[in-house]
C-alpha cells in the first residue's frame, strides 16, 4: 500500500472503512503551532456524512482522538497522530459483494492485487471514508499556512449538468473564502443550489448517482516556488488529489479549454501593481513552468458518480467463474461532490505545506 505523501510534512493514513477505526500520523510539523481545535472540528464536520439527502444517511461524528504530537493544543514537534473511530458499520450489507466486484469500484483490481485479502467491507482501505483522514491532517496544515498568508478555498463548480459561477482567477474576496470555508453545500452563486439538488434527487431516487466538478483556489502563494520538471506544483497537488477516491481528472487554470485558445487569447500579459508583478488575466492557474507565479493558484477536480449503486448490474463470481448479477446493498452518497469540497481544500493544503 502506498498510503505516505509527502517529503517535508509527511502524512501516513491508515484503516478501513468498517475496522474499528481510521487515522492518520503526521510528521514534519512545525513546533509551537497552536491549532483551533473548533475549527478543525468545523472542516471535519464539512465532510462528515449524515445529515443531508446528498450524501449517505451513515451517520459518524468524525471527532478525532489525538494520540501524540500536541499538548494544550499547540504542536510539540513529535509525529502528530490521530485516530477516528468507527461507529456505524453495517458489514452484513457486503455479504453479496464479497465474490462479485461491484461495477466501478476498486473490488476487481484490488482483489488481483493483493490476492483476495483486500478488505471488501465498506470498501475497506479504498473508502472514502479514508478522506476523513485528509480532511483532518489538511485542517492543520491550512491553519499553519493562514498564519503565512495562504488561504485555500473551494466550492462545487458543478453537479451533472448544473454549474455554479466559477471563481474569478485573478482573485476571489476574503468574505466569499470565508463563507465557503464555513458552508457544507459550498456555492459562488447561492441560487443555484435548488437546482443541483433537483439534480442529485432524480438519481437518487431510481438508485443511482451523479458526479461533478469541484474547483478549488489557493491564494497567497508567493512567487518562485516549485521543483520542475517532476516536482512542479502542477505535480504535487495531481499527487494529493489524485489519492482522493473518485478524483478522475484534474485541470489548472484554463486547462481543456485553453486547447482551444490561440496563443493570443491564452497568455496572460504582466503588468506591474506597484513593486508586485502580476498578470491581467491568469490562464495559467498561478503556474508557469511548474513555477508559482505569484497569482492565486487555481485548479478543478472531475469527481465520478459513486459506484455503489442499487440499480442492478451485471459481473462476475470470482469463486464460481461464471457471470453473474449484483444489487449492492448499503448506504451510499447519490452524489459525493459536496463532501468531496473539504477534502480536494485539505489535499491542496498537505500540497502547499510540502512545496514550502
Amino acid at each position: 500500500m502506498g498510503s505516505v505523501f509527502g517529503n517535508k510534512v509527511k502524512i501516513s493514513v491508515f484503516g478501513e472503512s468498517h475496522g474499528t477505526g481510521i487515522g492518520v500520523v503526521i510528521d514534519g510539523l512545525p513546533s509551537g503551532e497552536r491549532i483551533d481545535m473548533e475549527e478543525l472540528y468545523a472542516q471535519m464536520s464539512r465532510r462528515a456524512p449524515g445529515g443531508d439527502k446528498t450524501a449517505t444517511p451513515r451517520k459518524e461524528p468524525d471527532k478525532p482522538q489525538i494520540l501524540s504530537g500536541m499538548i494544550d493544543d499547540v504542536t510539540t514537534g513529535a509525529p502528530l497522530a490521530a485516530v477516528i473511530y468507527n461507529t456505524n458499520t453495517r458489514s452484513q450489507d457486503y455479504g453479496n459483494v464479497m465474490s462479485s466486484p461491484r461495477p466501478g469500484h476498486s473490488d476487481y483490481a484490488a482483489h488481483i492485487r493483493y490476492s483476495g485479502y483486500n478488505d471488501i467491507r465498506g470498501g475497506g482501505h479504498f473508502s472514502g471514508r479514508l478522506t476523513a483522514n485528509i480532511v483532518f491532517a489538511g485542517a492543520v496544515a491550512r491553519q499553519i499556512l493562514k498564519r503565512r498568508g495562504i488561504e485555500i478555498a473551494g466550492h462545487i463548480y458543478s453537479i451533472g449538468n448544473v454549474s455554479d459561477a466559477p471563481f474569478d482567477p485573478v482573485g476571489i474576496p476574503q468574505e466569499l473564502i470565508d463563507r465557503l470555508n464555513h458552508e457544507k453545500f459550498t456555492l459562488v452563486d447561492e441560487t443555484k443550489e435548488q437546482l443541483m439538488r433537483d439534480e442529485v434527487e432524480k438519481v437518487r431516487i431510481k438508485g443511482d448517482s451523479i458526479g461533478g466538478v469541484v474547483e478549488c483556489i489557493i491564494q497567497g502563494m508567493p512567487a518562485g516556488i516549485g521543483e520542475p520538471m517532476f516536482f512542479g506544483v502542477e505535480n504535487v497537488i495531481s499527487s494529493v488529489v489524485f489519492g482522493v477516491p473518485a478524483v478522475k481528472g484534474i485541470e489548472f487554470g484554463s486547462g481543456f479549454m485553453g486547447s482551444r485558445m490561440t496563443g493570443s487569447m491564452n497568455n496572460d500579459e504582466f503588468y506591474y501593481d506597484g513593486d508586485t508583478v502580476k498578470t491581467v488575466t491568469n490562464n495559467h492557474g498561478g503556474i508557469l513552468g511548474g513555477i508559482t507565479s505569484g497569482m492565486p493558484i487555481v485548479f478543478r477536480a472531475a469527481i465520478k458518480p459513486t459506484p455503489s449503486i442499487s440499480i442492478q448490474q451485471n459481473t462476475v463470481d470470482l469463486q464460481s467463474g461464471e457471470d453473474t448479477v449484483l444489487t449492492v446493498h448499503g448506504r451510499h452518497d447519490p452524489c459525493i461532490v459536496p463532501r468531496a469540497v473539504p477534502v480536494i481544500e485539505s489535499a491542496a493544503a498537505l500540497a502547499v505545506i510540502n512545496m514550502l
